[in-house]
């Protein structure tokens, strides 16, 4: 992989959300050197409250460790780790961008909507690039 090389993926075609987390296209590199994603989702919040995105990533296709955030906590050193979801709360055309470590051939980008899902919509597309 060169510097700036990139594909792009549709993981979710425009649909209504729903109360449960569904999976999309899973993005598959098994041709590797990929250390970036950005996720572009399209949302039109209709009657929801918001829309939430999780990433998962894994190594075999099969096992999925879902993108996680860490915050520390001075005091005892401890480093608490948190599953990670983005949250879109208006309708919006968010940038997301998502490092991908080494060794990971496999995405599940999964949504779910919470409210009333009258009227919302959600597509999201991908890319993956070496930056």
């Amino acid at each position: 992989m060169q510097y700036g090389d990139n594909k792009q993926f549709t993981v979710r075609d425009s649909a209504v959300l729903t109360d449960t987390y569904v999976a999309g296209t899973v993005i598959n590199l098994t041709d590797g050197g990929f250390n970036q994603l950005v996720i572009y989702p399209s949302f039109t919040i209709g009657s929801l409250t918001s829309a939430e995105i999780k990433v998962e990533f894994s190594k075999d296709g099969t096992t999925y460790h879902q993108e996680t955030l860490e915050e520390p906590t001075s005091a005892s050193g401890t480093i608490t780790a948190y599953a990670a979801e983005h949250k879109l709360g208006s309708t919006y055309n968010p940038r997301i961008p998502v490092p991908i470590h080494s060794g990971e051939t496999h995405i599940k980008i999964s949504a779910k909507g919470t409210g009333t899902m009258t009227n919302s919509l959600l597509a999201i597309n991908a890319t993956v690039a070496n930056v």
